[in-house]
């Protein structure tokens, strides 16, 4: 089965679920779900996640001012509010009181500490990509060093070619490595060894003695934000070292 069969059919299977167990305005809402959600769950957040486990489906909430709203998908762990947002029904026909509805519900989520991560359908239709890669690194900034395969410090080449997978949002072979960091065969051999073992990728087919595709680990976005915080963490306390070694405070002369 590929990849996109299984997100359709687990997508399926969630919303036939979800839609037993619901009931009134909500039951009504998923009855309603289409190509724009549909998009979102199979081609966006499946990508990254790999489950949809923890994912509500019309998650329901009460604005500020008290009427009922909808998320088209709420991430229970990381209390993302994720949105399938097509431009005629959310911009060319709106009309005002719907506008003010829509910020009154957009405040009422980060009152409720849910962040909004809305995904236009033309973003998802036709730059796939960027939208996984900006979910990657959202779910990557709201992660903690703890939740980590892998504490080491990446290597630049280890970074860029996790970098271009997360781009490529499919499974890579030693040829991408190849013109991802512009090296020999050998050299980008060593690369995926050292990915391998710090776990923040594995082979595509487990049970095969040869391996020529390779695919990330869920945590791997996560991973490379980190890495580079932490750069530019050590780089920022190099500069201070400096400054008080030099005995310039940083100020300057007047």
């Amino acid at each position: 089965m590929s990849v996109n069969s299984m997100a359709e059919l687990e997508y399926r299977n969630l919303l036939e679920t979800q839609i037993k167990q619901a009931t009134g305005m909500r039951l009504e809402q998923l009855q309603k779900q289409g190509e724009g959600e549909r998009k979102l769950m199979v081609e966006i957040v499946w990508p990254v996640r790999k489950t949809f486990e923890g994912i509500i489906l019309e998650k329901e909430i009460v604005t500020l001012t008290g009427a009922k709203a909808y998320i088209d998908a709420f991430d229970e762990k990381f209390r993302l509010g994720l949105e399938s947002e097509g431009f005629v029904v959310h911009a060319e026909r709106v009309t005002r009181p719907r506008f003010d509805f829509e910020r009154n519900r957009i405040r009422s989520m980060l009152a409720y500490g849910i962040h909004y991560t809305p995904f236009t359908y033309d973003e998802m239709d036709k730059r796939p990509e960027i939208c996984r890669r900006a979910l990657y690194e959202i779910y990557g900034s709201f992660s903690s060093p703890a939740d980590h395969f892998s504490k080491e410090q990446l290597t630049l080449y280890e970074r860029e070619v996790v970098r271009y997978a997360l781009w490529l949002g499919q499974p890579f072979s030693i040829r991408d490595v190849q013109a991802c960091t512009n090296k020999g065969e050998d050299f980008c051999r060593k690369v995926i060894r050292s990915l391998l073992k710090k776990r923040l990728i594995r082979p595509m087919h487990l049970n095969r003695t040869r391996n020529y595709y390779y695919v990330l680990e869920e945590k791997a976005s996560s991973t490379i934000w980190y890495s580079a915080r932490s750069m530019e963490q050590d780089a920022a306390t190099a500069k201070v070292v400096h400054r008080e070694e030099s005995g310039d405070d940083g100020r300057g002369e007047i």
